[in-house]
């Protein structure tokens, strides 16, 4: 009798909610296992998917995405073991789990904390509400693998916004199964979008997209790169995040400041009654 052959699991990309591979039809291998290469055309199609969730996921309560966000910690906790079996370690998983915690437990606290009334010279109440900016170009850390991605999608999500993520080409498993767990945990299509592949080639499309609001680009490492990614994100005035420090720590109290830095501010005035 013949040996068995293995069958080779292939990652696809992660768009719309729904698994597609890259329109290109390229792929390439990594820990043997074959990877969608992203194009510039499904990075495209990642923005189109965003911007279509963006009114749904926007307009949702802050409980229902906090218990949403909640849902995904509970589904990456189950499927704890098939990370360590990607190369996780353990206590990087644990993190990420706590991580999506920690910011499930922000999404109806944020408008308490940065939002409130103004004292206004006049018969007038003047109220400021924080609020999503909209479709997030965001490039995700090298390493950790878990943890930097985690850490990255979850603030922006949390606040209403909708992400298209450039995951790190060497370590683009873990961000692909994550993707896995996303689409069990009642997370609406289109909100998180997942691109694998080279950074250099996609990461530019999505800086330079009209309808993208805002680049995070924490994980890239080429400063040339990131000069030219700000420069195609001054055309529509997105919001940017640069780059984080080689010696980040991912591990540290996140903080607010990658929730805060994707808010918009709303203001409004209102008549007092008599």
């Amino acid at each position: 009798m013949s040996e068995r052959v293995a069958v080779r699991k292939t990652y696809k990309l992660f768009i719309g909610g729904k698994f597609p591979r890259s329109e290109s039809g390229r792929s390439y291998l990594v820990q043997d296992a074959n990877v969608s290469l992203a194009s510039r055309k499904d990075a495209r199609d990642a923005v189109v998917a965003a911007r279509a969730a963006v009114k749904g996921w926007a307009g949702a309560t802050a409980y229902n995405r906090g218990q949403i966000l909640y849902r995904v910690a509970e589904m990456l906790e189950g499927r704890r073991e098939q990370f360590v079996a990607l190369g996780v370690p353990g206590d990087e998983v644990d993190a990420a789990v706590d991580r999506w915690v920690w910011y499930a437990g922000w999404s109806d606290k944020l408008p308490q904390v940065y939002g409130g009334a103004n004292p206004v010279a006049g018969p007038y109440f003047n109220l400021s509400a924080p609020e999503p900016t909209g479709v997030v170009a965001v490039v995700a850390p090298e390493a950790p693998a878990l943890l930097g991605l985690v850490s990255v999608i979850a603030p922006a999500i949390v606040t209403g916004n909708t992400v298209v993520v450039a995951t790190s080409p060497t370590q683009p498993l873990a961000a692909v199964t994550l993707a896995e767990v996303l689409a069990t945990s009642d997370l609406p299509g289109g909100v998180v979008n997942l691109l694998t592949g080279r950074i250099a080639e996609t990461v530019p499309a999505l800086a330079a997209h009209m309808d993208v609001n805002a680049i995070d680009l924490t994980g890239v490492a080429d400063a040339e790169l990131a000069t030219e990614l700000e420069i195609k994100a001054a055309q529509n005035l997105k919001r940017v995040l640069r780059p984080a420090p080689a010696d980040h720590d991912w591990s540290a109290d996140p903080g607010v400041t990658r929730m805060t830095t994707l808010l918009e501010t709303k203001t409004v005035w209102h008549p007092k009654g008599v």
